[in-house]
């Protein structure tokens, strides 16, 4: 049995002869267990709202994306690509021409990013299920070509769900020189009808810029015929997503990089991640003041125990083994207060994801969401355990050797 604990664990059950050692015994595990349910809310909400909007990007971003590493596009009939898109997990494959662009529509005009694609690009995306209006999806039918545009920049161009005049598309000319008497020369352009429908991804980037479009479209207005801006890729199901991606980085090499969906939002993600990071440090320094009430609480124990540790002593007790009766004492404290504040913080946690107690306010139906998302991992509620144990046991290791000795020996 080992004696430290053993006596450590008898005292911080046992009465003690001043109250209020016991109350601040009490008091000092509220305060670990309150920091301690702070962390696991509050990380749980950044998850929640990390994979909220994991899910806007799934409905427009392909699974696995692979993108040139030097210039915007490449040849589409490069053997790698070929290899690549004839691998046995691969289920669909588009090509994709994307690049940036004048659209106007009657007397209003925007810059718009065109993406080209082809037709099977409802195959590999979930797009068919953020589609708006009285229409279908269709990028072309016969000789027509259809343009599907962004929510937000049909309103900005004003052109509805379904607009009944030619959308037209200036692009500048990539060869040739600029004829100074004629300026509209120096642009390729090109128009698109509406299909009746606009997709909203509920992303700014996409929902204010884009205009999905023909993959032919995009590679005449662009002068990129037979080229490539990415070739995005959807696997079969079952498939090992890791696996595959680096089978295909190991075909690609350095002429191209593979990137799945979240590194192809790395920029929104490492923001979301950064932002989690700081309320974690933030929270620790709470629960690290929150660990004083323990030092308080272990310097009276100390005192109150005088004549305990002489009786002890008298019994064999070493003076290593005295201290470390009250470091199990504080560290008791600690983990207690870990285990009650992690169970409040997960049943909190459930209680928000079922019933959505805390909404996002008064305009709460303005948001894709009405009340805060709330997705608990449970690596992060391990680390949340770790931090508070190790924070506690840190906070007072030092000044129980140096009440120890000033107080006992």
């Amino acid at each position: 049995m080992n004696f430290p604990y053993y006596i450590a664990k008898r005292y911080i059950f046992s009465k003690k002869s001043t109250n209020v050692i016991n109350v601040i015994s009490i008091i000092s595990v509220i305060g670990v267990a309150v920091a301690t349910t702070a962390l696991v809310i509050v990380l749980s909400v950044f998850n929640g709202f990390h994979d909220l909007v994991a899910t806007f990007f799934t409905n427009f971003d392909p699974q696995i994306e692979v993108v040139p590493t030097k210039g915007k596009t490449a040849p589409a009939d490069d053997p790698i690509l070929t290899k690549i898109k004839h691998l046995p997990e691969v289920d669909v494959a588009t090509e994709s021409v994307e690049d940036q662009a004048l659209a106007i529509y009657n007397n209003k005009q925007a810059m718009v990013t065109v993406k080209g694609v082809d037709d099977n690009f409802d195959q590999l995306t979930h797009i068919t299920d953020i589609l708006y209006g009285d229409g279908h999806y269709s990028l072309h039918a016969g000789d027509l070509q259809y343009g599907i545009m962004g929510i937000r920049l049909a309103t900005t161009l004003g052109t509805g769900a379904r607009f009944g005049d030619y959308l037209r598309i200036y692009a500048p000319q990539r060869e040739g020189q600029l004829d100074m008497s004629n300026p509209q020369s120096a642009f390729v352009v090109d128009s698109l009808l509406s299909p009746g429908v606009v997709f909203a991804v509920n992303q700014s980037k996409y929902d204010k810029n884009y205009i999905i479009a023909p993959i032919a479209f995009a590679r005449n207005i662009f002068g990129q015929q037979g080229m490539l801006s990415s070739l995005e890729i959807r696997l079969k199901d079952g498939s090992n997503l890791d696996n595959v991606k680096k089978e295909m980085q190991d075909l690609a090499g350095s002429k191209y990089k593979v990137m799945d969906r979240f590194e192809q939002q790395a920029d929104t993600f490492k923001i979301m991640q950064i932002e989690k990071i700081i309320a974690y440090i933030f929270l620790t320094f709470i629960l690290v003041v929150a660990c004083f009430n323990i030092i308080g609480s272990l310097s009276m124990l100390i005192i109150d125990k005088k004549n305990d540790v002489n009786t002890l002593r008298n019994l064999g007790a070493t003076d290593k083994q005295i201290s470390q009766i009250f470091l199990f004492e504080g560290r008791m404290i600690s983990a207690i207060g870990a285990i009650i504040g992690i169970g409040i913080g997960l049943l909190m946690c459930f209680i928000q994801q079922q019933y959505g107690i805390v909404s996002l306010g008064d305009s709460s139906g303005n948001f894709v969401v009405n009340a805060y998302p709330v997705s608990v991992h449970y690596g992060d509620v391990a680390i949340i355990f770790i931090t508070v144990l190790a924070v506690g046991w840190l906070a007072v290791w030092y000044p129980v050797r140096y009440l120890s000795k000033r107080l006992l020996f």
